[in-house]
């Protein structure tokens, strides 16, 4: 058997999200049952200290031998590193994203992958002008639930697709007109890019383009009419957004739907039903939430009245440590890619990355949202303070 591919791994920033990335990184492939790849972490940086970095790494279990940055610019110039992930707050991405690429590095960027279409496009452009690979972390999309997920719209198991909802939301009201995030919070801040839509209507989003648009056929995708409903927090983000995207010419239409205030699954024991319906012409398959990280989904048949097929996809657990979140998924897509010289995923094209962003900034914009010219520029700039962490 020939040797895995081995990726080498700079993660920029040592937030949460990062520490549940990098910790599924270290997971041995074997406990998911691939063998042709794997993960080497070999550097992490934080825009205020090296210390900071040096703690991360302790914290994550990183190999001894793995470097601590105490700013961005010195992980995308490390020679060691093969891939950025970039684990800040939307707001940075864009800028982030583009030091990493303009350092010759390929790149894996959380989700949302930007704050406007335009500085996706820019990011995009970039990676092809260079030859790297770049791709939007939306992790969901590689679950091997989300794969069966398709694959059971393919076969025609329910025929014609013709509807899906989906909703991602989160019990946070805290009455008297607030939630239960402080106003600088990264959730309800319009410095960070704050709101419901980007941090969690992303996922109810992910759901609707990945059951209609992207399986349209090649030459006949078609991106959708816009309609939004949007409620504004008091701090100018949104903290309730509701989409309606229509295909006309597929005769297909897609309903995501977040909110800070109600919950898709008000007691964790997902007894209010399915956070996604997938919705055919013989049939409809329902996956239970969180949309972010599905476990099971069920198929209904119109020729098989009041019988349900229900199948979990359990997320595997290193047996010694608990530990397996399923972001390995993503990353052993980027592996491969890069393994086989592709510069973009199938499973999320550039284009489709860009479509959801156009939609997202439409929203937005229909409910009335701005976010500050510090986040929303597409003209890249080394020294933002969003690359050096200075104010």
């Amino acid at each position: 058997m020939a040797a895995p591919y081995t990726l080498r791994w700079g993660i920029l920033a040592t937030g949460w999200i990062a520490e549940v990335f990098t910790k599924d990184l270290l997971a041995d492939p074997a406990l998911r049952g691939v063998h042709d790849v794997r993960h080497e972490v070999v550097a992490a940086a934080s825009s205020s200290s090296k210390d900071r970095a040096a703690d991360f790494l302790a914290k994550v279990k990183a190999p001894s031998t793995a470097k601590a940055y105490g700013s961005y610019h010195e992980l995308v110039a490390d020679p060691d590193v093969d891939i950025i992930y970039v684990a800040t707050p939307h707001s940075h991405h864009f800028q982030n994203a583009m030091l990493a690429l303009e350092a010759g590095k390929h790149v894996l960027c959380e989700k949302a992958l930007t704050v406007t279409a335009a500085q996706a496009r820019k990011l995009i452009e970039t990676a092809r002008a260079k030859g790297l690979f770049f791709m939007e972390a939306v992790w969901t999309r590689y679950f091997p639930l989300s794969i069966q997920v398709r694959n059971l719209i393919k076969s025609g198991a329910i025929g014609t697709v013709y509807r899906t909802t989906a909703d991602l939301s989160l019990g946070n009201d805290a009455g008297d007109g607030k939630v239960k995030f402080d106003d600088a919070h990264r959730m309800v801040n319009p410095a960070l890019a704050g709101g419901a839509l980007l941090d969690l209507g992303i996922y109810s989003l992910t759901w609707v383009f990945q059951t209609l648009y992207h399986l349209q056929p090649e030459g006949e995708k078609e991106s959708p009419i816009t309609i939004a409903a949007v409620t504004k927090y008091h701090t100018g983000a949104d903290e309730a957004t509701s989409i309606i995207v229509n295909f006309p010419r597929h005769k297909s239409q897609g309903i995501a739907t977040t909110s800070l205030r109600v919950s898709t699954d008000p007691d964790g024991q997902n007894t209010a039903g399915p956070a996604i319906r997938i919705q055919g012409s013989e049939g409809e398959i329902q996956v239970m939430g969180p949309a972010y990280s599905p476990l099971q989904y069920r198929v209904i048949r119109r020729d098989s009245p009041g019988k349900v097929e229900v199948v979990d996809c359990p997320i595997p657990k290193d047996p010694i440590t608990g530990w397996g979140q399923g972001m390995f998924w993503e990353a052993d897509e980027c592996a491969r890619c890069l393994r086989d010289g592709r510069k973009e995923s199938e499973t999320l094209p550039w284009e489709e990355s860009v479509v959801i962003m156009e939609v997202m900034e439409q929203a937005l914009r229909q409910g009335g949202v701005e976010y500050p010219e510090l986040i929303t520029t597409d003209v890249y700039d080394p020294q933002s303070p969003l690359n050096t962490g200075k104010r």
